[in-house]
């Protein structure tokens, strides 16, 4: 793990060893779904994606950070990616949802960070895009940023996370595996009343299907009933919301990122998303009333990408049958589903604002229930 020390605030970058990353779901034995893995079993398995963490840790109060995903390398506003946004519940303050839904593309990097900076991440975002070579003459930006509130263990009031920290984030992302738990947008994050995080899945699609990736990275802070590969977890442990004497919050929120390589408009985009939320139910999330959870999904083929310069007055796009979503809807639930379990298994304990302390998973106790 690679540190950056500026008074008092640790910026980690988003990459490292997956060797270096305690407790995957797979690599205790949890394999979830039937689908394989890409390489790193990541959303960086889709060609091209980038991600980037900026993390904020500070005294006991500052516990917060901003994740970037980038779906492709280039300049995303000159080479816009279809795109769809699919609401699950929608207590959260998502920006750029409205053009996303008129147009179907995105222009931006898409950050993740916490409730109170989603204003300063929009900014530093406009800022990085029309810094961009090739922007010179743009005057119209749609920033996407999402996040969850992080406000138990971070002093969230305070709005630490400056529009710097946002270019430093985009800077720092690279391909290859992705550092999850505690990390950027999600370390100061709860998921079923352990510590979430960032966590992120694979899955590769039979070549006979079409032979493409679906990449998923989510930063989890939401409640319910902890579900892993069909055990009740959460029962078993005694640990779930509406449970005298605990009175655990339901309440929270969770932002997937669904990115693939096959051809798919927004349409069909829009039914991928919808997938999204299916895993997150799979695991025992329960999208309650004071929920941000928001899926958005993005095709990366090159065939497909929206030039913002174009002066053609027809777009030709080859895109996927409808027939052909299934395995890619499937691929969707599996992936989302690991990576939720994932940004719980690498999550550590953490003690923040007010010396509120929030335990790590029980990693060994479930493993046993898991055998039983």
């Amino acid at each position: 793990m690679k540190f950056i020390v500026i008074p008092f605030i640790l910026l980690i970058t988003g990459l490292e060893a997956i060797s270096q990353i305690p407790g995957r779901a797979r690599d205790l034995g949890i394999e979830i779904g039937v689908f394989k893995t890409g390489r790193f079993n990541a959303i960086t398995d889709v060609s091209g994606v980038q991600v980037g963490h900026v993390t904020l840790i500070s005294g006991q109060e500052i516990r917060t950070g901003v994740t970037a995903i980038l779906p492709h390398p280039g300049n995303i506003f000159q080479q816009k990616v279809p795109a769809a946004i699919y609401i699950g519940n929608g207590f959260g303050k998502l920006t750029g949802y409205s053009q996303v839904e008129e147009l179907g593309n995105i222009e931006t990097p898409i950050i993740l960070t916490n409730t109170l900076s989603v204003p300063a991440a929009s900014d530093g975002l406009i800022s990085y895009t029309l810094q961009q070579p090739g922007n010179e003459e743009v005057r119209s930006v749609n920033p996407v940023v999402g996040e969850t509130n992080d406000g138990w263990l971070n002093d969230i009031r305070g709005r630490h996370i400056s529009k710097e920290d946002v270019i430093r984030a985009i800077q720092n992302a690279a391909g290859g595996p992705v550092t999850e738990g505690n990390v950027g947008a999600g370390t100061g994050t709860i998921c079923f009343g352990y510590k979430g995080g960032i966590g992120t899945a694979s899955r590769k699609i039979p070549e006979s299907l079409g032979g493409y990736t679906i990449g998923v990275l989510v930063q989890t802070n939401f409640g319910g009933l902890l579900e892993i590969n069909g055990v009740t977890v959460g029962k078993e442990l005694e640990r779930y919301p509406f449970r005298e004497p605990i009175k655990m919050d339901a309440d929270g929120s969770c932002m997937i990122v669904v990115i693939t390589d096959a051809p798919l408009d927004a349409r069909n985009l829009k039914r991928l998303a919808k997938r999204g939320i299916m895993g997150m139910a799979k695991t025992g999330g329960i999208a309650s009333n004071g929920s941000g959870d928001y899926v958005i999904a993005c095709s990366t083929a090159a065939e497909n990408l929206i030039g913002h310069s174009d002066s053609t007055m027809l777009l030709i796009n080859r895109v996927l049958r409808n027939d052909a979503m299934t395995p890619l809807f499937m691929a969707t639930i599996e992936a989302t589903e690991e990576a939720i379990i994932n940004s719980l298994f690498a999550a550590e304990t953490m003690t923040g604002r007010n010396g509120h302390e929030v335990k790590a998973i029980p990693v060994k106790r479930i493993m046993e229930l898991m055998k039983k």
